[in-house]
């Protein structure tokens, strides 16, 4: 990019960063759920992403550190982006669940609204969603213009007009188990070849 598409594509990222900064010192101060002495778990990654990895809820090792796939599962998938050829700079990672320590129906009233934020703070070309009630939640957003996605592992679907997702088995619990692991890889592995035909910049 050079001349005026440079200074816009500034003045975006600007103005992502100023919006997701904002919405962290909210979350980070939330008090609408009884999470008690957990800590509300922010996004990590680039504000104007092309990738954005959502996951269904936080881990310990997370909220330890206040920041989504912190631990084993941010490991996995940057080791898995290194294998495709992926720039870890064009990536977001959140969690829908955004503390450790709280019930499912109380967190996904009003998390649900973080992650919309999120999503239209980022823009970005495509979601990857893993675990089916992480596709639930999604689906349940309501987010504009937004189409119903299917739990089909490994298949590029239409979410909006710009943007496209990739729902996957869910991250955390693949880990430990083999079997699981490689269903997971199978799905994720996708996203390299969705990577290869973007056009370059």
């Amino acid at each position: 990019m050079s001349g005026p598409e440079e200074n816009l594509y500034d003045k975006y990222l600007t103005r992502a960063i100023s919006e997701i900064n904002e919405l962290c010192r909210e979350l980070t101060h939330c008090e609408k759920c009884a999470h008690g002495p957990a800590v509300p778990v922010i996004g990590s990654g680039h504000p104007l992403a092309d990738i954005f990895l959502v996951k269904y809820r936080t881990l310990p090792s997370e909220s330890s550190e206040g920041v989504a796939f912190y631990g084993p599962s941010g490991e996995a998938v940057m080791k898995s982006c290194q294998k495709l050829g992926i720039d870890s700079l064009i990536l977001y990672g959140t969690d829908i669940i955004k503390c450790a320590n709280v019930s499912e129906e109380e967190a996904l009233e009003h998390c649900s609204a973080f992650l919309t934020r999120e999503l239209m703070i980022v823009q970005p070309k495509l979601l990857v969603i893993m675990g089916e009630k992480a596709l639930e939640a999604v689906n349940r957003l309501e987010f504009p213009l937004s189409r119903r996605l299917e739990f089909k592992a490994g298949e590029i679907q239409q979410f909006t007009p710009t943007a496209e997702a990739l729902v996957t088995p869910e991250i955390d619990t693949s880990l430990n188990d083999q079997k699981r692991k490689t269903s997971f890889w199978k799905s994720f592995r996708i996203l390299g070849e969705w990577y290869e035909s973007l056009p370059p910049y």
